[in-house]
């Protein structure tokens, strides 16, 4: 029962998380994940399955502008992620959101 409400809450917060490592450069899917575990101490532990359909989203609502590079020897061309103007507001908006709810819960759990 643990792993379903864990997963529900991560749900919640992942445009959040995948904008704010956009925020400093572009980067690709792959890359994102690595970040996401990395930076949460294996907390994020992603699929390609779960982050695609989210840099999909983000990137039709325009918060995300993808582009592909240009193959180099060997490398394949890869399609890297930017935020955009919107969603660096979007962004700054979610994150007050989630630190009045962040606030709000904490108040409630230490009672």
């Amino acid at each position: 029962m643990n792993d379903k409400y864990e997963k529900q809450m991560k749900k919640g917060v992942l445009d959040m998380l995948v904008l704010k490592l956009l925020w400093s450069e572009a980067k690709y899917g792959y890359q994102i994940i690595q970040e996401l575990r990395e930076k949460s101490d294996d907390a994020f532990l992603l699929k390609d399955g779960t982050l695609y359909p989210v840099l999909y989203r983000l990137e039709d609502d325009g918060l995300v502008a993808g582009s592909w590079s240009e193959a180099k020897g060997r490398q394949t061309p890869r399609k890297y992620y930017q935020i955009t103007g919107e969603g660096r507001q979007a962004l700054e908006e979610i994150e007050t959101v989630w630190n009045r709810i962040a606030d709000g819960i904490t108040k409630i759990m230490e009672e």
